[in-house]
C-alpha cells in the first residue's frame, strides 16, 4: 500500500478518534471513552504511524533520524505509552490533548522528506543508545505534560470553576505520584543514553566521543532531574517546585537534541 494512502489513513484515523475523546470530555466520559471500544481502536493508527515511521527511518537502506522523523517518533512514543496506561490510570483527559499532535506528527515527514542518515546503525550499540534516548525522550514529554496540568490545577484550586480541560483529570495526588514515577524511569533511561554515548561513542557514531553542545545540555538536564528526585525523597519537593524543575529539566533536552536538529536542519540547512 503506497505510503502516502497509508499517510492519509493514518491521519483520519487519529482526527476521528480525537473527535470522539472531545465530544466524550464535554460529557465528562474521557476514562470509560479511553477504556472502551475507542480507547482499543487506538491501536490501530499506532500501528499505520509505527508503519510509517519504519519506511521514513529506515528508507533506502539507512536511517534517517532527521528532525521531523524524531518529533515524530517521540510523539508515536508518547501515546503508546499512554495507550497502556490507560489500563491503570484515569488518563483519558490526556489522550485528549496527545491524539491531534499525533495525527500532525505521522504525516509531517511524508510532507517534507529529508535526507540525514546515520552510519554504524545495525550495531547492538546503536540500537540500544536510540531506544533508550527516544524512549526517554518520550517519557519526560510525558512528564513535561503532567507538570504542565499540575501547574494550571494548582492555580485554579480555589476557582469556582475550571476549564474543560481540567474539570476530569485525575485527583491532584495522582498527578504528582505519576509524574515521579515517569521521571524516575525517564531518568534511569537518560542516565543509559548518556553512558552509552560516552563509552561507546566510536561503534554507535563512528568517531570518538566529543564535548560538544548536545552533551552539555544531556547533562545539565540529568542534573536538573537528579537533583529534583533528590529533593522529592529527602525534602518532600511537590507542587510548584517540582513543576519549575521539571520545565527546566525538560527545555534542557529538548536544546540538547531537538534544539540541535532544528540549527542545523532548519536554519543552517545541514
Amino acid at each position: 500500500m503506497p505510503s502516502l494512502l497509508i499517510s492519509i489513513l493514518t491521519f483520519v484515523a487519529y482526527a476521528g478518534l480525537s473527535a470522539l475523546f472531545w465530544r466524550a470530555q464535554n460529557s465528562g466520559n474521557t476514562d470509560a471513552q479511553s477504556r472502551g471500544m475507542s480507547g482499543h481502536l487506538i491501536l490501530v493508527p499506532l500501528i499505520l504511524h509505527g508503519y510509517l515511521l519504519n519506511n521514513d527511518m529506515l528508507a533506502n537502506g539507512s536511517f534517517d533520524f532527521g528532525l521531523l522523523n524524531a518529533l515524530s517518533l517521540i510523539v508515536w512514543l508518547t501515546l503508546f505509552v499512554y495507550w497502556i496506561a490507560r489500563f491503570f490510570y484515569p488518563i483519558g483527559e490526556f489522550l485528549v490533548l496527545v491524539l491531534p499532535i499525533a495525527a500532525i506528527t505521522a504525516v509531517l515527514p511524508g510532507c517534507f522528506p529529508s535526507e540525514h542518515p546515520l552510519n554504524h546503525t545495525h550495531s547492538f550499540a546503536f540500537t540500544a543508545h536510540i531506544s533508550a534516548a527516544m524512549l526517554a525522550y518520550s517519557l519526560f514529554t510525558i512528564a513535561m505534560l503532567h507538570a504542565v496540568l499540575i501547574s494550571q490545577v494548582e492555580k485554579r484550586l480555589h476557582h469556582a470553576s475550571l476549564p474543560r480541560v481540567l474539570r476530569n483529570l485525575p485527583p491532584l495526588m495522582t498527578l504528582e505520584s505519576l509524574l515521579f514515577r515517569i521521571i524516575g524511569i525517564g531518568f534511569v533511561l537518560l542516565t543509559l543514553t548518556l553512558a552509552s554515548g560516552i563509552l561507546f561513542s566510536e561503534e554507535i557514531f563512528g568517531k570518538a566521543w566529543q564535548f560538544n553542545h548536545k552533551v552539555l545540555f544531556g547533562i545539565l538536564s540529568w542534573l536538573v532531574f537528579a537533583v529534583l528526585l533528590y529533593g522529592h525523597r529527602f525534602y518532600g519537593w511537590r507542587g510548584r517546585i517540582a513543576v519549575r524543575w521539571t520545565v527546566a529539566g525538560f527545555i534542557m533536552l529538548l536544546l540538547s537534541y531537538l534544539g540541535s536538529k532544528f540549527v542545523f536542519e532548519v536554519l543552517l540547512h545541514h
